[in-house]
């Protein structure tokens, strides 16, 4: 029985729904054929739970855990942390060295699709519409009159690294451009500052099984908060997610292959979901998550619910070719 470490937690605000997530997919993998362990990142440290809930210590020397009396050496990771280091490419660089195998996307493309700026640039070049933006790091002089010329009001400041939503602010007013440029800088060394773009946000699961990538569906995201936020996305009950999206047929099949597009662009393993503004029949991404949400609340798991695909199945196809590979 080979042993399966779940990865969560991780050190951004993240953190609670990762936990959320891990148990949702802890639930779905066939215990009778995997022995899995939950692994608990945290800034206070690293902690082992088995599923009976007994406690093991672990060596971060080289990944395995032990109690009293047996150690457990890791046969694979199912990298569950969303944000950092779990999405960066932080903790996959720390399996490479170690030679444990893991789920998902390798070290360059989790540092790539983290980067919300380069990664944007790097799929404009290869075709994709983004929105037009400004990249400022923090020892830049940041001339507020000129980002306003360039992007527009309103204009969207976030963090460049990062996810949930957290940091972002949605900037109506060029008073309300410095506040939210320090609310990023408080989350990341470097913000992204976006033109608004619009029209419906929509989003897409993609997943990889059978040896083929397949897009899972596309979901419409009908908030009542300015944009969607952190609270739209879990905590708001004006909040609705339709999937399939209320648009055209057309315009449905354009978003199923464009994912599956990305996805391929960027060589991506594991689940994987591109985010779009749909304005007048154009498709501009969002930003693409490498390490999407898996909790009850979350939009895959109703993704892969709506294609009648079994979580099960995605899982164990992910972990028997994370053993061959």
């Amino acid at each position: 029985m080979n042993n399966i470490a779940v990865l969560c937690g991780g050190f951004s605000g993240e953190d609670v729904i990762s936990m959320q997530s891990a148990q949702t997919i802890i639930d779905h993998i066939n215990g009778s054929k995997y022995r899995v362990f939950k692994v608990i990142l945290s800034v206070n440290g690293w902690s082992v739970e088995d599923l009976k809930g007994a406690s093991w210590k672990i060596n971060k020397q080289d990944f395995t855990c032990y109690n009293d009396s047996e150690t457990v050496a890791f046969d694979g990771v199912l990298n569950i942390i969303h944000g950092t280091p779990g999405e960066d490419g932080k903790i996959q660089g720390y399996f490479d060295l170690l030679g444990i195998k893991y789920n998902g996307c390798e070290v360059l493309i989790s540092a790539l699709t983290f980067n919300k700026g380069f990664c944007n640039q790097y799929l404009r070049q290869n075709g994709i519409s983004v929105a037009e933006s400004v990249l400022i790091s923090r020892e830049q002089d940041c001339n507020e009159e000129e980002i306003i010329g360039k992007l527009g009001l309103p204009c969207f400041v976030k963090p460049n690294d990062g996810g949930s939503s957290i940091g972002v602010t949605k900037v109506k007013s060029s008073d309300e451009l410095a506040p939210a440029i320090k609310l990023a800088f408080g989350v990341s060394d470097r913000i992204l500052i976006e033109s608004f773009v619009e029209g419906t946000e929509i989003t897409c699961g993609v997943i990889r099984i059978g040896g083929e990538v397949r897009s899972l569906a596309v979901t419409e995201i009908v908030f009542e908060n300015d944009f969607f936020d952190f609270e739209a996305k879990y905590d708001s009950p004006g909040t609705q997610e339709i999937t399939p999206a209320r648009i055209s047929e057309i315009e449905y099949n354009k978003t199923m292959e464009l994912s599956k597009r990305i996805y391929k662009l960027l060589d991506c393993r594991g689940f994987f979901r591109a985010d779009f503004i749909l304005c007048k029949g154009e498709l501009y991404l969002i930003e693409v998550n490498t390490v999407p949400g898996m909790s009850q609340k979350s939009l895959m798991p109703q993704q892969l619910e709506y294609a009648n695909v079994s979580l099960e199945e995605v899982l164990e196809y992910q972990i028997e070719q994370m053993l061959k590979s």
